[in-house]
């Protein structure tokens, strides 16, 4: 058993929490879904409310990984649309976390996912030049993407379904994204600390531990998109966020 800034991990304990980063690092970099192992992974060694906040100073660091290497790429127009509501979300979410179930939670943010996912597939089958750039579809995805975010990180299959939707490329997809949760993700920080003291100078030293592996994690995602074709990433995408809505309901 190691004593590590407050916390008592033992050795496969640790080996779990640095393959959560490790997977969090690749999402960022484009590997969508892969962050959705390691929510169960920091849940189940830390508990609920208290994994979300452990885990948001990983995200913000794999956020920098990812601004870092596609910031030219992000497309400005859908970030500003996005970002007023999704503040709203935040705040909506920090409340539903301290009154509403997690398993009820995730159960209806499942079936909201698969019935979106759903509409987007008969979307591509009907109408392949229709994009549904509407400010209320932006303010209602921005609005959950606020809220999931806020409650279990789970904001990242909200976020491929908007994003999608306006069939952004592969490179402007991923920064568009990684602009989003890095502005986010800092703006969820005083909620975490405030209201649900889910970070402490503790957790953040144990958040440092994991930065090598968020770098080999982000490392490995740029990898990986590269070698993926324009034409299949968005089915990866969407294959991706299915697996994710599923990985919710267990």
């Amino acid at each position: 058993m190691l004593e590590l800034f407050g916390y008592s991990l033992d050795y496969a304990t640790l080996i779990l929490l640095f393959v959560a980063a490790f997977f969090i690092g690749m999402a960022k970099t484009g590997v969508h879904g892969s962050s959705m192992f390691a929510v169960p992974l920091l849940a189940i060694i830390f508990g609920g409310k208290m994994s979300a906040g452990l885990m948001l100073p990983m995200l913000i660091m794999a956020d920098l990984f990812a601004v870092k290497y596609y910031h030219r790429h992000a497309n400005w127009n859908y970030l500003l649309k996005l970002f007023p509501s999704a503040a709203v979300g935040v705040v909506i979410g920090t409340w539903l976390g301290n009154v509403i179930d997690d398993d009820v939670f995730r159960t209806v943010m499942s079936v909201i996912i698969f019935i979106s996912l759903g509409i987007m597939l008969w979307m591509e089958k009907a109408n392949k030049e229709h994009i549904p750039d509407y400010l209320w579809f932006a303010i209602l995805m921005g609005t959950l993407g606020g809220i999931t975010t806020m409650i279990g990180n789970l904001a990242g299959s909200v976020m491929a379904l908007y994003l999608l939707s306006m069939r952004l490329p592969k490179n402007e997809y991923i920064g568009t994204s990684a602009w989003f949760f890095l502005a986010i993700n800092l703006f969820k920080v005083p909620f975490h600390i405030v209201s649900w003291q889910s970070i402490s100078v503790d957790s953040f030293l144990l958040n440092l531990l994991c930065l090598p592996a968020i770098a080999v994690g982000a490392w490995a995602g740029i990898g990986v998109v590269k070698r993926i074709p324009e034409r299949y990433y968005r089915w990866l995408v969407i294959g991706m966020t299915a697996v994710a809505a599923g990985f919710m309901l267990i």
